[in-house]
């Protein structure tokens, strides 16, 4: 429960499919986005800024999220790895998209502000099959934060019809 150290070649490719996108977005930002940010909550930011720092160590220090032969909670990870190919799935879309505010928050399948949601998501099922409780701790806080920021920005775009 509490994890083998050990690198982890699985969260080093998730994060490589988590940073790549993000390094890319910020040559090509949506318009008007420095308006929506500069209303962040401080403490959902702390949490989102620790979280990520946490969330980073943990998935690359504990080996219990690489590859084992194929049992039921093989499936936590076949799942996690499907929300990130659809994570990957909303970068495609809003790069080829016109880069707007509605393109970067707007819901993907119906989910809503998965830029935000689904890595979210699929970090914490992938510390469910790892069984490691810091990365389950630390994706719950990053998840607050970043979740609740991004909650915030579309709320925010939808008062402004943006």
């Amino acid at each position: 429960m509490f994890g083998h150290f050990g690198f982890s070649y699985v969260g080093f490719i998730y994060l490589l499919m988590l940073f790549i996108p993000n390094i890319l977005w910020t040559k090509c930002k949506p318009e008007n986005y420095e308006n929506i940010v500069s209303n962040e909550n401080k403490i959902l930011l702390w949490l989102e800024r620790v979280g990520q720092v946490a969330v980073s160590c943990v998935v690359l220090i504990f080996n219990d999220f690489n590859l084992k032969p194929f049992s039921h909670w093989s499936l936590w990870q076949i799942i996690s790895f499907i929300l990130m190919i659809i994570y990957g799935v909303f970068w495609i879309r809003y790069f080829k998209s016109k880069h707007t505010l509605k393109d970067f928050y707007g819901s993907l399948f119906g989910i809503p502000v998965p830029g935000a949601l689904l890595p979210v998501l699929a970090f914490l099922l992938l510390g469910i099959y790892g069984k490691v409780i810091w990365l389950i701790i630390s994706i719950i806080i990053l998840g607050i934060g970043h979740i609740g920021i991004q909650w915030q920005h579309l709320k925010e775009c939808e008062i402004e019809n943006l």
